[in-house]
C-alpha cells in the first residue's frame, strides 16, 4: 500500500482566522492547496491563545512564499 510522504510547511502565522482564510484563498486561486492548522474553534468570535498557521505542501513552499511576498509588496 503507497503512502503520502508529502510533508506540509508554514508559510505564514495569524492570530485572526479571517486572516488565515483570505491567505488560503489567495493561493488557491494560484493553484497551491493550503490548509489553517491550529484553529480551535469555528466561531470566530472566541480568540486564541496560539497563532493559526497557514500550510502548504512542501514542495508548493518556495512559489507559495512568492506569492505571499508580491501580495504583501502590492498593498
Amino acid at each position: 500500500m503507497a503512502t503520502d510522504t508529502q510533508a506540509f510547511k508554514t508559510v505564514a502565522t495569524f492570530s485572526e482566522r479571517i486572516e488565515a482564510d483570505m491567505t488560503v484563498a489567495l493561493l488557491g486561486d494560484h493553484g497551491i492547496p493550503a490548509g489553517v492548522f491550529g484553529a480551535d474553534s469555528s466561531y470566530p468570535c472566541l480568540s486564541y491563545a496560539k497563532p493559526m498557521e497557514v500550510k502548504v505542501n512542501e514542495s508548493d513552499y518556495e512559489e507559495a512564499k512568492r506569492i505571499l511576498a508580491a501580495a504583501s509588496s502590492a498593498e
